[in-house]
């Protein structure tokens, strides 16, 4: 896909969200169910993902950590944003491949040390590029993808969050 083929095929949503802009408001939604053990069954969009705990946490490792599904949403989100910015902006990339990587105090998890945060103390996005660009045109892709990548905006700008409960 090249800019001009992404510009059209965007043009017509980007008019229709101006012109009726409750029409770009869409509601993302996920589901799952408590499995055998210690795991919760995730649908998602293309398979059926096992959740467990991690092995820091007692777990066997064999199921997804919910902590690896978080990095590997960030991964996914920053690299389609970065193709789609590069695209938009004509940035050729021969090769790109996105890292994150964060650590996390498992005594707070467990309850081990009240003191201790509960998630992520510190989460490195990093990006490998392959690409003739210069400098200023880096730095308008990493800006631009920072700013329109859902995933890393979720993150770094903590949306509200409600927890509700009814029972069966």
């Amino acid at each position: 896909m090249d800019a001009a083929e992404l510009k059209s095929l965007q043009a017509p949503l980007k008019k229709k969200y101006q012109d009726n802009p409750d029409s770009a408001v869409v509601t993302l939604k996920a589901s799952g169910r408590v499995g055998e053990g210690v795991t919760c069954r995730v649908d998602t969009v293309k398979a059926i993902a096992e959740a467990g705990l991690h092995p820091a946490t007692g777990g066997s490792g064999a199921e997804l950590c919910s902590g690896d599904m978080l990095l590997e949403a960030l991964v996914a989100c920053a690299g389609v944003t970065l193709k789609a910015v590069a695209t938009a902006i004509e940035v050729e990339l021969r090769d790109a491949t996105i890292t994150a990587e964060g650590e996390l105090d498992f005594r707070g998890t467990l309850g081990v040390d009240k003191a201790a945060p509960v998630g992520f103390k510190a989460i490195r996005l990093h990006f490998y590029l392959d690409t003739d660009a210069g400098q200023s045109q880096l730095d308008t892709l990493l800006k631009l993808t920072e700013r329109y990548c859902v995933v890393y905006q979720s993150i770094v700008n903590t949306p509200a969050v409600s927890v509700t409960q009814s029972t069966v």
